[in-house]
Parts: structure tokens; sequence; C-alpha cells
């Protein structure tokens, strides 16, 4: 097992926490979800069609629901480095704590360049298995504060990601519910 590994390996830690990570796009393509109507009524949702993105970054740590978000312009090797490094210092990864992140086998998460810093350790999902991803749960709660509105601006779409993600910090049993699966390994 990975922690035990890095427990060896490092025996000045003090902790090791294993938090997992993902990335969601979103857009002024619209993301239309049901909602409850009056009977005989059709719900309206207004849209403007545009193809211009956004990208959220989320880590997770499923056995305390404690999260942490980024809203950054793109996904490649460079800005998945710096979304690291803001996680390491959030987190205060480094000599005395170490992270296990989990992550997908996105080309920008296995690519050569990538700067991992120093407290941090990537552990790759087998390929095609989102399901085993814990931080892939938290996309229907982000997506709640985008569907079925009308933005005209990107700007506008981050300022409500910002809205619902403040809100999330608070919501750490529930998000601990939805991605603490039985199976994931507890870091203590």
């Amino acid at each position: 097992m990975k922690l035990r590994e890095i427990r060896r390996a490092h025996p000045e830690a003090e902790e090791v926490e294993l938090w997992a990570e993902d990335e969601a796009r979103l857009g002024l393509k619209p993301m239309v979800r049901r909602v409850w109507a009056p009977v005989g009524r059709r719900p309206i949702a207004r849209f403007k069609r545009g193809y211009e993105w956004t990208y959220l970054y989320g880590f997770v740590r499923p056995e305390s629901g404690e999260v942490y978000w980024l809203i950054l312009p793109t996904v490649n090797v460079k800005v998945f480095s710096m979304a690291l490094s803001e996680f390491a210092k959030e987190v205060g990864a480094g000599r005395d704590k170490r992270v296990v992140l989990v992550v997908d086998r996105a080309g920008w998460h296995t690519g050569g360049e990538v700067e991992v810093p120093e407290g941090i350790h990537l552990e790759f999902l087998p390929s095609g298995s989102p399901e085993l991803q814990p931080a892939e749960r938290l996309w229907p709660l982000t997506n709640e504060a985008v569907s079925n509105r009308l933005f005209e601006e990107i700007e506008e779409i981050e300022e409500a990601l910002v809205e619902r993600c403040v809100q999330l910090l608070d919501q750490a049993a529930a998000i601990r519910d939805l991605t603490n699966y039985h199976w994931w390994p507890q870091a203590a």
C-alpha cells in the first residue's frame, strides 16, 4: 500500500494524508437539468450558445470531507504543476507532512514535465475508471450553480462557481458521505 511505503520512506513526516483531485470543464455551452414544473407547463431554460470554457480543479480529502478549489483558464502540464504547488501550500505539504494525491491518467497529469512539489506523491488510477475517483462525485454539487442559467460571459460562470465552492467549504460531512468510499484507505 502506498501509504505504508511513504511512511517507511519518510519517517520524519508527522502526517500522511490521502487526497483525490480531478478537473471539470464548464462554459457557456448550457448545462440543462430537469426541474419541477406545474402540471401541463413546460419549463423554459434560456441560454446563450457559446464555446468559451473555464476549468474547476477540485481537491478532496474523502476521510474528512475537506475540499480545496481552484478555477483556472485551462488544463495542461504547466497549469497542473501550478495547481499542485498551490495545493501543497494550502495543505502544508512538505518534509513533515506528506500527501498522497490520487489522480486519473489525463495527459497533463502523466507528462514528464509535471513539477510535483515536495511532500506531494501522485498515485494514478487505472485508465478509464472514473468510478474509482472520489473527486468525480464533486461535480454534481458544483454544477448546481450553473445549471439552467443564462450566462453572457465566462466571468459570470466563474463568479457563480466561486459562490458555490465557498458554500461547499462548510459541507464537509456531506462531501465525506459522497466521496469516502467503503474501500477507500484510511490514512490513520
